[in-house]
C-alpha cells in the first residue's frame, strides 16, 4: 500500500523525490531519496541561485519533488524562493523534531551529510512531522525577524538607558536622581539632547524648559521645570570634563530616542502583521497573552503539530517538574534546568500578567496557601496555563473563562 506523502492540507497525490537539504551560511548539503530510500543525490553545493535551481531540476525529471529545509529563514530563504519559483512543494523539519529523529539512526556523529540525510528520511517516512512552509509559516518567519530586531533593540535601549544614567550620575547626582527615572520619556530625552550639562540647563528659565518638554511629555512639562531648577540649586561646583560628559549625555540621549522611537514604529509592524496569522485571536484570547508573547508562542509553538500532547511542551519549555528517585524512594521533585529559555520566559511572563484573572488568581493562591514561594507559584500557574494554550491551539477555540453556575459553589467552563 502506498502511503501518501503529500503535506498540504487535505492530502493529495503522493510524492516521488525527497530531497533533505541541511542549509548553511555559504555551503548547503542537499541528499535526495525515493520511495524506496535509494540516495539519487548527495552532494554539496553552494547558496546560490544557478546550483539550487540546477539541483531541483535535476531532481524533478524522477517525479514529483518535496523539498525540505531545517531553517526556512535567514539561510534557508533562498533555497525556499528557488524551489517555489519552480513550483516545487517545501515543507520545513523543525529542529526539535529533526534532534528527536536523529536519535533513531544510528551513529552519534553529527554532518551535514547524516543531517540532510535525516531530513530527506524523515520527509519520505514521517511526514506528519513536516510542516508545510505556507503563507502561515511564512508569516511567523517575518514575525521572527521582526521579533528577534526587537529584541535588539531593547537591549540597546537598556544599555544607553544605563550609560546615560553613569553619565548624569557623574556631574550632577541630585538631576540624575530626578531625571533617571524618566530617561524613558520622550521630552526629556530631547531636553537633554539639546542640553546635556548642568550649566546648560541653568540657562534655560522655566519657560524655556517647559517648551522643551511639552511637545513629547505634555503632562511632566507641568512640573518638572520646576524641580529641575531646584535640583540644580543643590550643586554649585563643576565637576571636571563636564563638557565632556555634556556632549556623550546629549549624544546618548539622541541615541535612545531615536531607538524608543523605532521600537514604537517595530511594535506597529508586529501587530499588522500578526493579525495576518489564523491563530492570532485565539492566542490573545487568554489573559496574560498580548502581542510580544503571541510572537514568542507561535515562533515555538506554530501550529501546534511538533507536540504529540501539552506535556510534552511543558517539558520543552522546561516546565515539567524533574523527578529525582533511587529505589522505592522519591528524593525530591525540582525544577529542569534544561529547556527552550524564550519559550519558558514568555510563559513566565505570561502568567505573572494573568494575575489580575480570577481564574490565574485563585489558582496562584491556592499555590501560596500550599507554601510555595512567589517564584513557584508561577511556575505552576505557567505550567497549568500550558495545557490550556495546548487545547487552544489544538482546537483552534479562543480561551473560554471558568464562571460560577450552580447554587453549590461549582464551577462550569463559560
Amino acid at each position: 500500500m502506498t502511503k501518501s506523502h503529500d503535506i498540504s492540507p487535505g492530502g493529495g497525490r503522493g510524492f516521488e523525490i525527497f530531497c533533505g537539504v541541511d542549509v548553511a551560511r555559504e555551503t548547503h548539503y542537499a541528499v535526495a531519496l525515493d520511495r524506496d530510500g535509494r540516495r539519487l543525490v548527495e552532494r554539496a553545493l553552494p547558496n546560490d541561485e544557478p546550483a539550487l535551481r540546477a539541483l531541483f531540476a535535476e531532481l524533478a525529471e524522477h517525479g514529483r519533488l518535496l523539498m525540505v529545509v531545517d531553517q526556512p529563514a535567514s539561510i534557508g530563504a533562498l533555497a525556499i524562493a528557488v524551489a517555489r519559483s519552480m513550483n516545487i512543494e517545501v515543507g520545513y523539519l523543525p529542529g526539535l523534531a529533526m534532534r528527536r529523529i536523529a536519535d533513531l539512526y544510528p551513529g552519534e556523529g553529527k554532518t551535514d551529510a547524516r543531517d540532510a540525510f535525516v531530513i530527506a528520511d524523515a520527509a519520505r517516512t514521517l511526514p506528519h512531522t513536516l510542516r508545510r512552509v505556507g503563507p502561515d509559516e511564512e508569516t511567523v518567519t517575518a514575525l521572527g525577524v521582526l521579533a528577534g530586531y526587537d529584541a535588539d533593540l531593547a537591549a540597546e535601549a537598556t544599555r544607553l538607558t544605563n550609560r546615560l544614567h553613569d553619565a548624569l550620575l557623574h556631574v550632577h547626582p541630585a538631576l540624575e536622581r530626578l531625571l533617571g527615572k524618566h530617561f524613558r520619556r520622550r521630552g526629556v530625552l530631547e531636553l537633554l539632547t539639546a542640553a546635556g550639562t548642568p550649566q546648560q540647563l541653568c540657562a534655560l528659565d522655566e519657560d524655556a524648559l517647559r517648551q522643551a518638554l511639552a511637545p513629547r511629555s505634555r503632562r511632566l512639562a507641568l512640573t518638572l521645570p520646576a524641580q529641575i531648577h531646584t535640583a540644580l540649586e543643590q550643586q554649585s561646583v563643576v565637576i571636571p570634563a563636564t563638557v565632556q560628559y555634556g556632549r556623550v549625555i546629549s549624544g546618548v540621549a539622541a541615541q535612545l530616542l531615536a531607538v524608543l522611537d523605532e521600537r514604537v514604529s517595530v511594535a506597529h509592524d508586529l501587530d499588522t502583521l500578526l493579525k495576518e496569522h489564523p491563530l492570532v485571536e485565539v492566542l490573545i484570547s487568554m489573559p496574560g497573552v498580548g502581542a510580544r508573547t503571541a510572537v514568542a508562542l507561535l515562533l515555538t509553538l506554530g501550529d501546534g503539530s511538533t507536540f504529540r500532547t501539552s506535556g510534552h511542551l511543558a517539558a520543552y519549555a522546561g516546565l515539567a517538574p524533574v523527578t529525582r528517585q533511587s529505589g522505592r524512594t522519591i528524593r525530591s521533585e525540582r525544577q529542569p534546568q534544561r529547556g527552550n529559555r524564550a519559550l519558558k520566559q514568555a510563559l513566565y511572563l505570561s502568567a505573572f500578567a494573568s494575575l489580575k484573572h480570577p481564574d490565574s488568581r485563585a489558582y496562584y493562591d491556592r499555590k501560596r496557601a500550599e507554601g510555595k514561594n512567589h517564584t513557584s507559584a508561577l511556575l505552576c500557574l505557567a505550567r497549568r496555563r500550558t495545557d490550556v494554550l495546548y487545547a487552544m491551539v489544538r482546537d483552534r477555540t479562543p480561551y473560554q473563562p471558568t464562571v460560577p453556575s450552580n447554587d453549590d459553589g461549582t464551577t462550569t467552563t463559560a
